[in-house]
């Protein structure tokens, strides 16, 4: 994962912590996990899309009314993409990003959560963080962004406010400790 510094110039990235889907040299893309999407529920969302009648919304599994929506990123904001635990897999649809968690971008497994047989842990974002080959190695050496642990619980948990400062705990550091200013010796 990624943590913005404080001193982070792009108030999109203010205090995100993103979960990194795929890092190559042709670039990187990566989940804001601790930005709620505050005015969008996960029921609507599916009535929006067809997925469900407005009638079978109050009908949901307690899973699925559970699944949070979150502002993924600055790209696409009108895509969805389910990060969600490795436990679902769809065929051709899914990416297994490591063990424990896996990205499916399509609308099947949106019915698979609102039938009650999705993952047992999904987020939804609605967007993503992208960069363009070798953008995010600058950022990193420019000191905007830390690097972490993946950790799942910290991906799904529905504490948002929280996340940034356990992320930087994973990696033994005081929030309270960091600065905006930044060096290089």
């Amino acid at each position: 994962m990624l943590v913005a510094m404080p001193g982070m110039t792009d108030s999109r990235f203010a205090r995100a912590v993103v979960y990194i889907c795929a890092h190559s040299s042709e670039g990187a893309m990566g989940i804001i996990v601790n930005q709620p999407a505050r005015k969008v529920k996960f029921p609507d969302l599916l009535v929006q899309l067809d997925v469900i009648s407005e009638a079978e919304a109050i009908y949901l599994p307690e899973t699925a009314g559970a699944v949070q929506v979150l502002k993924g990123g600055p790209v696409e904001t009108g895509r969805g993409f389910v990060l969600h635990s490795a436990d679902f897999f769809l065929d051709n649809s899914t990416l297994l990003i490591d063990e424990t968690v896996s990205l499916t971008a399509t609308v099947d497994i949106l019915r698979a959560i609102a039938k009650g047989g999705g993952p047992e842990r999904a987020v939804l974002a609605l967007g993503y963080a992208g960069w363009a080959a070798g953008q995010l190695e600058t950022e990193i050496l420019q000191n905007g962004w830390l690097s972490c642990p993946a950790d799942p619980n910290v991906v799904f948990d529905r504490d948002c406010e929280s996340k940034y400062g356990r992320a930087l705990r994973l990696i033994g550091i005081d929030p309270a400790m960091l600065v905006s200013a930044t060096g290089h010796a």
